[in-house]
């Protein structure tokens, strides 16, 4: 059967010489029709592969069953494990995803919320970009009503649903791993101070370093704005981090794609210097295939894309203004390997 020959309620009420409203209330389940007339309707429903017109559902209804996603990045191994999280959730409900990708820009991310607006989706969940520092966008759509979830890189201006990772314990226990592993001039790579999860990251580097005595040195701290977008400015960050700290025997990273472009970039530039410990944010599943074999912060991607979504499924369907919001910190796991053994040699 092609597209445009689908049955339809019409077709069904013909066959079985029923009206369309006592097929459409039994395909509904309605309780004022009978069981063996809904028995019959969905028997031949089935038989002939019905399925419900999407458009004029969304027409009655006044949705369209679609949730836009707007990320930095799919490649991300974050974000593709959190958005098959998010359809995991969507498609049993019913609704279907449309994705959209920033690559860290801030225009590009406006854009592409003013069309998936614009293609009336019924909600959004929204992972900022790195050069994100404007909101007044975003606070505009959200005091109209429309259904907004944070999740990942988030802000408190825009008081909505948000779901994240625990950024900060995960990076006190990667520092705290690697300090009880010997090292003692551990560098901290991260991406820009827009971003909550930069902040909060870093904050649980800075208080792992307190608690075991160890003196804060900024120099130990570079910034890339672009978050592993861009390899040369990774490359640059880490020359001249050995540069001006030669002293330097450990590299923790803040985020999925810095971690496994530092390790590239190290490939170059560490043969000039020395070989360091490493541990970082990422969720790839090849971790364990470099050499050494990497130490690693996981995130639960998945489990962060589902809760995301089930709540932005609730206050779309909510019948009335949802006006509170939960801040859900989900558990990341510190996963040990060799990259993180201090050398002996």
């Amino acid at each position: 059967m092609k597209f445009d020959d689908a049955i339809t309620i019409k077709d069904i009420a013909k066959a079985l010489n029923l009206s369309t409203s006592t097929v459409s209330r039994a395909l509904r389940g309605r309780y004022e029709i009978s069981a063996e007339t809904k028995k019959l309707v969905m028997e031949y429903a089935e038989r002939m592969n019905y399925r419900p017109n999407p458009i004029a559902l969304s027409l009655k209804e006044q949705r369209s069953k679609a949730i836009g996603v707007v990320v930095s990045e799919i490649a991300n191994n974050f974000f593709s494990q959190a958005i098959n999280g998010i359809e995991s959730i969507a498609y049993n409900n019913g609704y279907h995803v449309i994705i959209t990708q920033t690559h860290e820009s801030k225009e590009r991310e406006m854009v592409n919320i003013q069309h998936l607006v614009s293609r009336s989706v019924d909600g959004l969940l929204l992972s900022l970009s790195c050069e994100t520092t404007d909101l007044s966008y975003l606070k505009q759509l959200h005091d109209k009503g429309f259904p907004i979830v944070q999740f990942d890189r988030v802000t408190d201006e825009i008081d909505t649903h948000r779901v994240t990772a625990d950024n900060y314990f995960g990076a006190f226990h990667a520092t705290e791993h690697l300090i009880s592993q010997g090292f003692k001039k551990i560098a901290h790579i991260t991406s820009t101070s827009n971003l909550s999860i930069t902040r909060e990251r870093l904050q649980g580097y800075k208080d792992a370093l307190e608690q075991y005595n160890i003196a804060y040195d900024a120099g130990l701290v570079k910034h890339c704005n672009h978050g592993g977008m861009i390899y040369d400015e990774v490359e640059q960050a880490v020359e001249h981090l050995f540069q001006s700290r030669p002293t330097v025997d450990a590299i923790f990273t803040a985020g999925d794609r810095l971690t496994t472009v530092t390790l590239s970039a190290l490939k170059n530039v560490a043969r000039k210097y020395k070989q360091v410990g490493f541990i970082g944010f990422t969720n790839t599943n090849l971790a364990e295939l470099f050499t050494p074999p990497v130490s690693v912060i996981r995130q639960p991607a998945f489990e962060i894309g589902q809760s995301a979504t089930e709540l932005l499924i609730r206050m779309i369907e909510s019948k009335r203004p949802v006006t509170d919001f939960e801040n859900r910190v989900l558990p990341s796991s510190l996963i040990i390997r060799e990259s993180s053994a201090l050398a002996t040699s």
